[in-house]
């Protein structure tokens, strides 16, 4: 019964590994293959030794389903190791293209030293991770909709954010950018902090402010490349650069818009921006 039980754990893992909850890392993947490939050999070790496999108690072809179960067993490992390695070189790669956009927009903004940025985070670690949108009025005549994901905030959080959103509302620009800074600062990893940056980027971008207003927008995608704001962020943050003249990195982003983000309006919105700056 035991070894039924193990057959059917591992004919469950590869539907399991494609869709598995998001919560769920490689590495907890790997310590549950660990776990079970030592059950496993304790059960191969318990069958020789019984001499089920050779008087066939356990049926004549037990030991032949066993070592098929362990050879994929193996192939499952390799395979999410391989995952995990692909997924590394991804994230490094986007946090370098994300800080090689943070260096360029730091040379575009007046009075910003690339010599005083910090070092990049990791893409997505900032509260990364889709959530589900829900319908809300930035004050902007913006929809988005930002979801805490089933978090409970706590009660001086949702204030300091509504607090931020009604001066952004009543048109203090300066003020609600000022207070939607102090909010990310306060509430590092919170799963309104992508939203703060994004409404950080339309208070700069109502003073004029592009080129901080770009950083806010990168900000906002970095805290979350597949949250609801992620594919407006991205979308003006290349429209930023390319009013910053930086049209190269402008083409690149709004064309990231589109691959990431296809069918969205934010996509359709990146193809105009894209002929208008002449993108090839």
């Amino acid at each position: 019964m035991r070894l039924l039980g193990l057959s059917l754990a591992l004919c469950l893992l590869p539907v399991l590994g494609h869709a598995q909850d998001r919560a769920q890392t490689l590495a907890d993947i790997r310590t549950e293959l660990g776990a079970l490939a030592a059950e496993f050999n304790a059960l191969k070790a318990e069958l020789v030794s019984s001499g089920a496999a050779a008087t066939g108690a356990a049926g004549g072809d037990a030991l032949q389903r066993m070592d098929t179960i362990e050879a994929e067993l193996a192939r499952l490992t390799a395979r999410t190791e391989e995952v995990e390695l692909k997924l590394n070189r991804v994230v490094s790669d986007g946090t370098n293209r994300i800080g090689d956009i943070e260096y360029r927009l730091c040379e575009a903004t007046e009075g910003c030293d690339p010599a005083t940025l910090g070092a990049t985070p990791t893409l997505g670690d900032a509260g990364g991770g889709a959530v589900a949108p829900v319908a809300t009025d930035t004050g902007t005549g913006t929809s988005a909709a930002p979801a805490t994901g089933g978090t409970e905030l706590a009660v001086a959080e949702q204030e300091d954010f509504d607090r931020a959103k009604e001066v952004l509302g009543s048109g203090d620009f300066p003020g609600a950018a000022a207070l939607f800074a102090t909010y990310a600062q306060s509430y590092p990893g919170g799963p309104l902090v992508p939203e703060a940056h994004y409404l950080r980027g339309e208070a700069l971008t109502k003073q004029g402010d592009t080129g901080n207003a770009a950083r806010a927008y990168l900000d906002a995608f970095s805290a979350a490349p597949e949250g609801p704001f992620a594919p407006d962020a991205l979308l003006k943050l290349g429209e930023g650069l390319g009013a910053l003249g930086q049209v190269p990195e402008a083409c690149v982003t709004l064309a990231e818009v589109g691959t990431r983000f296809p069918g969205s309006m934010a996509s359709t919105q990146a193809t105009v921006a894209m002929q208008g700056f002449g993108c090839q």
